[in-house]
């Protein structure tokens, strides 16, 4: 099993281990481009894994903050209510970078700045870049692909 998100056409691949397609979803990268350094709100390029799976049997549109669940279910209301924040939704896939120097230790480790595949409102428009540095997907998508990756999985985020 691998993913890779393409960044110049904002899409995400989900290959067996043949390297046959799965499934194919339209993302959100992030706004600032691609990058590796830490504060950069970048997309960080190469090769990673899946480190970690949050929010398994959390119900669609849950909140989550620093990766634990709010208590609240994302609304078009609640969204108007804080208009600038940039939602995490549904279930958290936390990147770590395997290129040590470029994107695993120091300055621009992928894991420290909390780079995720991420749920996000589905009013947002996916399929051209408008993230801070994360991937975003459609909720549904994202429990899909969820479920069919496991931790571990190898992810190449390829510009």
């Amino acid at each position: 099993m691998k993913i890779n998100i393409y960044i110049a056409t904002q899409q995400l691949e989900l290959l067996d281990d043949t390297g046959q397609v799965l499934r194919r979803y339209a993302v959100s990268s992030a706004a600032n481009g691609v990058g590796e350094m830490s504060g950069s709100f970048c997309t960080p390029r190469g090769k990673h894994v899946i480190r970690a799976r949050i929010g398994a049997g959390q119900p669609v549109n849950t909140v989550f903050v620093s990766r634990r669940p709010t208590g609240e279910i994302y609304t078009p209301e609640l969204g108007a209510r804080f208009p600038g924040r940039d939602w995490i939704l549904t279930r958290i896939l936390w990147l770590s970078g395997c290129e040590a120097g470029f994107n695993r230790m120091g300055k621009s480790d992928t894991m420290r700045r909390y780079i995720y595949i991420h749920g996000t409102p589905d009013t947002l428009q996916l399929g051209v870049p408008g993230s801070g540095g994360c991937i975003r997907m459609r909720n549904a998508d994202l429990i899909e692909l969820f479920d069919m990756a496991p931790a571990g999985t190898a992810v190449e985020i390829i510009e």
